[in-house]
């Protein structure tokens, strides 16, 4: 969740630079905290409206999108209610977290000082979410780094976006050049928690990374455009700019993400042998790390597997390297996560199973801890990180299994199999919260087989 209190200065005199964005206003703007309650639903028009009115293609694919269940996905919801609110009633440090979360999980909500917001089942406005008006009415940001909702909205008859001067009978179309830049993305997909620790960075990585110096935003992975009619009336444009967002919660998008292949140093091996096997895993899908994002949530791992010509089946648990904060990144029956127990009244909370998957697997993550130095899962609790050991773009990662050919291993084939799994959400801390299954299911990102020959 982005939600967190900003403890950086963010009001300032809107006379800011053509190349973050920002229109020049005689008037103080306000934005991230400090836009808390400036504003009402009514100043808004809602998606439906959009939608029946000019603009269903659009809005149909919207409804399909993450953008339209930032405030009401099931994960999204438990998270906020069970764990982020209560403790933000508890301890002041995290106090803004209560108001924070909306500010980019129903930005609406949190401009109309509706906090918390009623539950979703109730129907209120804060079910919209990241709606089109709180995209097509951002005209710039505040500060020198996009993050923690530091958006600036100025709704009203002006509506932003990739074209200008052409005729509507709803709103004016205000040509935006800032809408178009992954800075935009980075006002809600950076964030630091409240002890100054970047604890979403997608935007930032990118920046970082190979494809921001190509010019390859994030619009173009997660905006892809095609010909079309922006609006039922319009005209035809052979970039439109489809509004689907897929991500992290998309299955066709994560697969194939990363590729991977296996081989062993040996063509035979007989009984009593030792095999290397060494996997090869390429990142080259993502313009940002992979994962990202919510990345004390999700976990991806590799799991690797033998089966003899018998059909007999053999974990071969990962080779480890030997560099600081490791452990965190196999595989282990170990607890975490006992700061939950502060949002759930018990101080002696013991936590839960910290991975959920077979024990010496490699897990790609960055560990988050809190004040205590306990692992956690909870971002505004979070006081430091581990080692970053996710794959960065276009980076290749490198990792070996030994195995010792155990006596009983029959002459024949022998497949090796390297699979490299991810989950949204830690499937031990998902059943203990009541999360449905489908937030922690498997999903396959890449697999890739060797074999050798078992002789006498």
């Amino acid at each position: 969740m982005n939600r967190f209190k900003r403890w950086s200065a963010i009001i300032f005199p809107l006379v800011l630079s053509a190349s973050l964005g920002l229109i020049t206003s005689g008037s103080l703007q306000k934005a991230g905290d400090e836009a808390l309650g400036t504003r009402k639903y009514s100043d808004y028009q809602t998606p439906t409206f959009c939608g029946i009115q000019c603009h269903n293609d659009l809005y149909q694919q919207w409804k399909q999108a993450m953008m339209s269940q930032a405030y009401t996905h099931h994960w999204d919801e438990i998270e906020y209610f069970k764990l982020a609110v209560p403790q933000a009633e508890k301890d002041p440090v995290v106090a803004g977290v209560k108001a924070g979360c909306n500010g980019c999980h129903s930005p609406l909500a949190f401009l109309a000082g509706d906090v918390p917001p009623p539950l979703p089942s109730k129907n209120s406005r804060a079910n919209e979410s990241v709606s089109c008006e709180v995209c097509h009415t951002v005209t710039g940001f505040a500060g020198d780094v996009p993050h923690n909702f530091n958006w600036i909205s100025e709704p009203g008859k002006n509506k932003y976006g990739p074209r200008e001067g052409k005729i509507s009978p709803e709103h004016n179309m205000v040509k935006s050049e800032f809408l178009g830049t992954a800075e935009f993305c980075g006002t809600c997909h950076n964030e630091k928690s409240p002890y100054g620790v970047w604890v979403k960075s997608t935007h930032l990585e990118w920046k970082d990374g190979p494809y921001a110096r190509q010019g390859v935003k994030c619009h173009d992975c997660h905006m892809t455009y095609a010909p079309g009619k922006s609006a039922s009336m319009g005209n035809t444009y052979p970039d439109v700019r489809l509004h689907l967002f897929h991500g992290a919660h998309d299955t066709g998008k994560v697969k194939g993400t990363i590729e991977l292949r296996v081989n062993p140093d040996l063509n035979e091996a007989a009984p009593g042998d030792k095999v290397k096997f060494t996997i090869a895993l390429f990142n080259q899908k993502t313009g940002h790390k992979f994962p990202t994002g919510s990345v004390e949530d999700r976990i991806v791992w590799m799991h690797v597997e033998a089966v003899d010509a018998k059909g007999n089946r053999y974990h071969l648990p990962v080779d480890k390297k030997g560099f600081e904060g490791e452990e965190y990144t196999i595989a282990a029956d170990t607890l975490a996560y006992q700061d939950m127990g502060i949002a759930l009244g018990d101080p002696n909370f013991k936590g839960v199973q910290r991975d959920g998957i077979p024990v010496g697997d490699r897990i790609f993550r960055m560990a988050y801890f809190d004040p205590q130095g306990r692992m956690t899962i909870q971002q505004w609790n979070t006081k430091s990180q581990g080692v970053d050991y996710r794959l960065g773009p276009r980076e290749t990662k490198v990792e070996t299994c030994t195995f010792s050919i155990p006596d009983t291993v029959p002459p024949g084939p022998l497949v090796v199999t390297a699979v490299l799994n991810y989950q949204k959400l830690v499937k031990p801390v998902a059943d203990f919260l009541g999360v449905p299954e489908d937030e922690s299911e498997i999903i396959e990102v890449n697999r890739h087989s060797t074999t050798i020959k078992i002789v006498d």
